[in-house]
Order: structure tokens, then C-alpha cells, then sequence
């Protein structure tokens, strides 16, 4: 990537010489140039003299990686553009030092004061807004606010919100069908932590499953935001509910792509025995998976663990009885089976043998082709015209060969 703060060699994370997209675009091009150079009426922004400059929502670390000289701050939910960001970083030679760059996630406390934000707009909409609501108290009147995204990517809900919760917002003209936004914080607080104009967050959101739920049936959900599918039970998760194994008699069970961590709960109310570890590459979701294990299980609460990370790469190998996963097909915008076919690899490595994945998906993904070629195995559990569940063993290495 060059752009006029220097030239850059990034790679996504995890890195993989197959993957073709790119670890920036137009949008992450169009802001640092107009942060240089200034953009239509509006000149360069100044990001010198020891301002306070924070990165929301930077995708695998472009931004703060070019940023790098003047000490950003990055805040993230992705785990993922936080080991992306680290890389970068070294590769080009700067590191993580405490006084160059800091490093947080959208579950830490933000800074103070903010004299620079920068916003990357995310996928979900709530998640602007909570971050949004978050940041605007760091905000005064003198501090400058652009975001950037890719015209696909910038509604006019997502306008509405810098308008309702930060102030006047204005866009500039599309660039390579990328866009920026400008807005006024004129409802920044006049002391850090004072209430600002808009309306309260709205997050998290709770919730109760109905009798249809499965074995999720009267658990109560706790969403943070930014969690697929907030406000109610999405499908593919509540006919995985109707299938998956909760007799798990004291097995070691993961929840793998936990999101607000349902289905993990619900295999630990039937069975009180089992450990389950919760893992996902969200911090929003680690959150919301620990609050939804709270609300249903009073007792033995030390036999869950929550992990933010790249899947299961961080269990040992042959330490897991089973594997229930939701997987996406999408990172960030793009529509990808990578990140599935990731986590079916790793849970191989991670179960024990005769250990089980159970996997939900919509039928046109084609996991089972996946799964069988991975563990010589596949076995479609349950089916509906939307959705499958697909099970596949491990078995021991001598009974995979030819």
C-alpha cells in the first residue's frame, strides 16, 4: 500500500499465501490521503503536537500502520486485526511499543480525550453505534471526526447515526467508489465522561428463548453489540438447537465461533458435568458469551472458559470431545468459505480421536464435501431446505488411510 505517510507491505491475519484479498482498499487509501493532502473545501487534518489520535474500526491494521509516526490509538472488536495490526507493524519495522502505538478492543476503556477520530465503518451498524456512543464523551468541540468506507458500506442510517450522536455530517464526493464522512462533534461533552446529545445506548440487548428454542428453549440471551442477529434467535442457530448433543456425559465441548454463546450454554444447563470452552475472534461476542453463561448457570462456574482468539489454535492438540460451530461465510464484506474451512481443519487437530464436529450451515455452502475430505467422513444429522447439520468423526489416523 503507498500512500503519502510511506509505502507499506500488509498481509491480513492469519496470514495465507492463497488469499487474494487485499489487507486495504480505496476507503483506507482515500482517508490517508485526504488526512495529507485535504479533501474538496477541507484541508489536511493536523495530527501533530501531541494530539490524541484514535482509530476505530481499522480493518487489518492499514491505518494505524500509517499512521504509526504519531502515535494512534486503534480500537477493535477483531482479535484477528489485532494480531493483523502487530505484524504489519513489525514488518514494517515499527513494533507494538507502548509509546508508539496502543492497542485496544471495544470492550476496554477508550481514551480520555480524543482530538482525532477516524472511523473505518463496520459491517454492523450496531456496532457503530454503540462505539459511537462510547467515543462521543472523549470528544470537544475543536476535535475532528472522519470515517471512510466504501460506498456499498455508507447508508443513510449510517449517517443518521454521526448525525444523532456526534453532530452535523456531511460526505464527500466518491473516490474508486469510496467515500468519506466528516462530522461536527457539536454534541461533544464539555468534561470527559458527561452524557452527550444523542440518545442512550441501546446495548446490550437480553432476551428469552421460546418454547420452540430446542434445547435453548427458555435460556436467556444477553447480545452485545455488534452480534449477529441481536434482537431474537436467528434460524440457522435455533434449528442447530433442535440437533445438537447435550448429553455429553462430562465431555470436553467447545463452542467454536461462539457469537453470544447459546449453543455452549445450553450443553452446559443439560449437562452439568461438561467443560465447555467458549472461543471466538470477537471481543463483542466474549462478552456476550460470558454474560449469557452467567444469566442460566449459578453454580459451577468455573467450568467455562472464554477465549478470544484465531478459533482453537490456542487448545492443545487431542483435548477436545466435541466441536459445535456456527461458521460465517463472510469477513468483513467479502464472501469467503476460508474461515470455515480454517476452523474444520483446527478442530480436527484439536479433538481427541472418536471426537465429534458438529457443524450448522446453509445447504448451498457444501461443507460436506469439506468435511469428508478433512476427517474421510461426513454424515448429514438433521435437514431442512435452508439448513443443514453435518457430523464427522475423528478417527484414529491408521483408519483414515486408503
Amino acid at each position: 500500500m503507498t500512500t503519502p505517510f510511506g509505502s507499506y507491505e500488509l498481509t491480513r491475519f492469519p496470514q495465507d499465501p492463497r488469499d487474494r484479498l487485499r489487507a486495504w482498499d480505496a476507503a483506507d487509501e482515500y482517508l490517508l490521503q485526504h488526512l495529507a493532502s485535504g479533501t474538496g473545501d477541507r484541508g489536511p487534518v493536523d495530527l501533530g503536537g501531541g494530539r490524541q489520535i484514535t482509530v476505530l474500526g481499522d480493518r487489518w491494521g492499514a491505518l494505524t500502520t500509517a499512521l504509526a509516526a504519531y502515535h494512534p490509538t486503534q480500537i477493535t472488536d477483531s482479535s484477528l486485526t489485532r494480531s493483523a495490526t502487530m505484524a504489519n507493524l513489525d514488518r514494517a519495522g515499527i513494533g507494538t511499543a507502548k509509546d508508539t502505538v496502543t492497542l485496544l478492543t471495544t470492550q476496554d476503556e477508550p481514551p480520555a480525550r480524543i482530538d482525532v477520530l477516524l472511523v473505518r465503518v463496520p459491517k454492523s451498524l450496531a456496532l457503530l453505534e454503540d462505539q459511537l456512543h462510547r467515543l462521543a464523551p472523549r470528544l470537544h468541540a475543536d476535535s475532528v471526526v472522519v470515517g471512510t468506507g466504501m460506498v456499498k458500506e455508507i447508508h443513510t442510517s449510517t449517517l443518521r447515526l454521526f448525525e444523532r450522536i456526534l453532530g452535523p455530517t456531511k460526505t464527500s464526493l466518491a473516490e474508486k467508489k469510496a467515500r468519506l464522512i466528516f462530522a461536527a462533534p457539536a454534541h461533544a461533552a464539555s468534561t470527559p465522561g458527561a452524557k452527550t446529545g444523542g440518545a442512550s445506548a441501546p446495548w446490550p440487548v437480553t432476551y428469552t428463548i421460546d418454547e420452540d428454542g430446542g434445547s435453548g428453549a427458555g435460556l436467556t440471551v444477553v447480545n452485545h453489540a455488534g452480534i449477529f442477529c441481536a434482537d431474537r434467535l436467528d434460524v440457522g442457530t435455533r434449528f442447530f438447537l433442535q440437533s445438537i448433543p447435550t448429553n455429553t456425559d462430562g465431555a470436553r465441548v467447545v463452542d467454536l465461533g461462539c457469537g453470544n454463546g447459546v449453543i455452549g450454554t445450553a450443553v452446559a444447563v443439560a449437562d452439568p458435568r461438561a467443560e465447555v470452552v467458549f472461543t471466538d475472534e470477537s471481543y463483542q461476542a466474549i462478552a456476550s458469551a460470558k454474560a449469557t453463561f452467567r444469566a442460566n448457570v449459578t453454580r459451577d462456574r468455573d467450568r467455562a472458559d472464554f477465549l478470544v482468539g484465531d478459533g482453537v489454535a490456542m487448545l492443545d492438540p487431542g483435548s477436545v470431545d466435541l466441536v459445535l460451530c456456527n461458521p460465517p461465510f463472510h469477513s468483513h464484506q467479502a464472501t469467503t468459505d476460508a474461515t470455515a474451512l480454517r476452523m474444520f481443519a483446527q478442530s480436527r487437530k484439536v479433538l481427541r480421536p472418536g471426537g465429534e464436529l458438529w457443524v450448522v450451515a446453509n445447504r448451498h455452502m457444501g461443507y460436506h464435501t469439506h468435511l469428508k475430505r478433512l476427517f474421510g467422513n461426513s454424515e448429514v444429522t438433521a435437514s431442512e431446505p435452508k439448513f443443514v447439520v453435518l457430523r464427522a468423526v475423528k478417527r484414529m489416523e491408521r483408519e483414515q488411510r486408503p
